[in-house]
């Protein structure tokens, strides 16, 4: 039987997806759920003496309860820290949809949950023809959102929630990070955002130095188990 999956996303870079992805495996763990995950594009890696490595991927793996291979949750890893598409260009690599579908149905079938994690935001390329969106409407599964509070964050909210509407994809709900400790009128900007996004956060995650380590969303956890049944 496979799984049931969600496909977390973000309004931009560095708005906190992996915080949010491993809290989220955390939560569903806690159920007593088999939970795997899966980092299937990622660009900025460390070499290791196993190839290359990226942290976000390392970190989703630590939080997962069903053991994978490295290149089987990520199977397209580039060393510099841009764009993907760019970063694949300059390997000579092509990213195929196929072969990351193809390691979805596998990890999928080892477990209840998987727990993906796109990179950057939801319309960054992965190739010259193709998007995160994509990339997600491919694997036919539910988006998260992660909204980064910041300013900017109320257009790049609605603009990616007009995006996911109109292709049809799944929306799961959305979960606010508060990933600028500085922002002005933040409790506003998030009022602004349940009534724009017509819809509460299914958490909202404050400034505190949260990692992805640390973090357990066990309440939106089993928000998100309700919607899948």
């Amino acid at each position: 039987m496979s799984a049931r999956a969600i496909f977390v996303t973000g309004t931009d870079t560095g708005v906190g997806k992996t915080v949010i992805a491993c809290g989220l495996v955390r939560g569903l763990a806690s159920r007593g759920e088999r939970v795997a995950v899966m980092k299937p594009i990622a660009a900025g890696a460390a070499r290791t003496a196993e190839g290359l490595r990226n942290a976000d991927a390392l970190a989703l793996l630590r939080a997962a309860n069903v053991a994978a291979p490295y290149t089987q949750v990520n199977p397209y890893c580039f060393e510099a820290p841009i764009s993907p598409h760019i970063a694949a260009k300059e390997a000579g690599i092509e990213v195929d949809i196929g072969i990351i579908k193809h390691n979805f149905t596998v990890l999928a079938a080892s477990a209840d949950w998987l727990v993906i994690e796109g990179a950057g935001g939801w319309l960054a390329p992965i190739s010259e023809a193709h998007t995160i969106a994509d990339l997600a409407g491919a694997l036919g599964v539910p988006v998260l959102l992660v909204v980064g509070l910041k300013l900017g964050c109320l257009n790049h909210a609605q603009l990616t929630r007009e995006n996911i509407r109109a292709r049809g994809v799944a929306f799961a709900g959305w979960i606010a990070n508060a990933s600028d400790p500085a922002m002005a009128r933040s409790a506003e900007n998030l009022a602004a955002l349940e009534r724009l996004l017509a819809e509460p956060p299914l958490a909202f995650v404050r400034w505190g130095g949260a990692t992805p380590a640390d973090l357990t969303l066990a309440e939106s956890a089993a928000r998100l188990a309700l919607l899948g049944r």
